[in-house]
């Protein structure tokens, strides 16, 4: 869910993982924000719109780390089988 931090109200909900949520991080100047799940994905979002822009797989355990660089070009996630991912992603 995305707030309003001066309503305290709900402008949006993300919907698309199929497991919890372990992991949220913003990047692109705020044009992206990623999320990392136990459906062992990671998807990358555009939070004013709340679409789903990319889901990025291949773990084979719960996604329970993600980040976002600063210029919204690369996500990186951790997962619960040892193992780190990083993409490239292509602006949107």
């Amino acid at each position: 869910r995305i707030w309003d931090l001066q309503t305290g109200e709900c402008t949006r909900e993300l919907e698309g993982h199929t497991g919890d949520v372990w992991s949220v991080a913003a990047g692109g100047g705020g044009r992206r924000l990623v999320s990392g799940s136990e459906d062992n994905t990671v998807r990358v979002w555009d939070p004013s719109t709340g679409e789903c822009l990319k889901v990025l797989k291949g773990f084979t355990g719960y996604v329970k780390s993600v980040s976002v660089s600063l210029d919204g070009r690369r996500v990186a996630a951790g997962s619960d089988n040892s193992t780190i991912r990083v993409w490239e992603l292509q602006e949107a």
